[in-house]
């Protein structure tokens, strides 16, 4: 599988490095890349000699959430294919969280959506100081809906409320407080010795257990809730709000 959006590793010890790789794009979520990353994984859980995956981003920019080309297609499609669309995100952020080794996500750079996705689906988040965070989907006229069963899971209702209505920009520490981030700190990679150095000292299936079990003990139905993310997700598409909004982002980008 020749690999365009993304690029993975793994060194001798089995610590696989998924790193998202479109610095130009502010690493901003491609269909290439959700498939490319949905892909690699399947091939991840298939091979027994990774112990952990470490999830970072190349350039300034942990992710900049979802790519312009993507967001035009979406706009142009009909009810079934924005309910397609958002099924293959889905998907994605479902294949990294249900990822059979532990996730370990590096943001040294903003995220805002879909990237925030991306953290909420990492067991553990490393982060540097003073980042910038937001959901902006609501100045669009849209939600933060296919993303939210995971965000809401990992921040709980109390937090997602100040965050996921208004679309404000928050930093770090809230990101911490509200359980998006695990540590804050200027040297991740020292960080980062630290949690892999405690799993590799695990012994591996009782951790791959461990990591199911308490996704088998969450009190949601997360495949219904996706279902129902998506369906009002595509009912704020066809909303006269997102229309306009939408509408007038996209010119200002071409």
């Amino acid at each position: 599988m020749t690999l365009e959006t993304i690029q993975i590793e793994t060194d001798a010890r089995g610590i696989a490095t998924l790193t998202l790789s479109r610095p130009e794009k502010h690493n901003a979520i491609s269909a290439q890349m959700m498939t490319e990353i949905t892909d690699t994984c399947a091939t991840i859980n298939a091979d027994d000699t990774i112990r952990a995956v470490i999830l970072r981003a190349q350039g300034k920019s942990f992710c900049a959430g979802g790519d312009l080309d993507w967001m035009r297609e979406q706009f142009a499609a009909d009810r079934a294919g924005k309910i397609q669309q958002a099924t293959v995100l889905s998907n994605m952020l479902n294949a990294l969280d249900t990822l059979n080794k532990p996730l370990i996500g590096i943001v040294e750079g903003n995220a805002f959506g879909g990237g925030l996705g991306l953290m909420a689906v990492c067991d553990i988040v490393i982060a540097k100081p003073n980042l910038k965070f937001a959901f902006t989907e609501t100045k669009l006229g849209l939600i933060p809906a296919t993303i939210g069963p995971f965000v809401f899971r990992r921040m709980g209702e109390t937090y997602a409320r100040q965050v996921f209505i208004t679309a404000k920009t928050f930093g770090t520490d809230f990101a911490q407080t509200c359980g998006l981030v695990s540590i804050v700190t200027e040297d991740t990679n020292a960080a980062l010795e630290i949690e892999i150095n405690a799993i590799l000292a695990t012994q591996p299936n009782a951790a791959s257990i461990a990591k199911a079990l308490l996704q088998t003990l969450r009190a949601t139905d997360t495949q219904n809730e996706i279902k129902t993310s998506i369906n009002a997700l595509a009912d704020c598409w066809q909303g006269d709000e997102a229309q306009q909004q939408i509408s007038a982002f996209l010119k200002g980008k071409s």
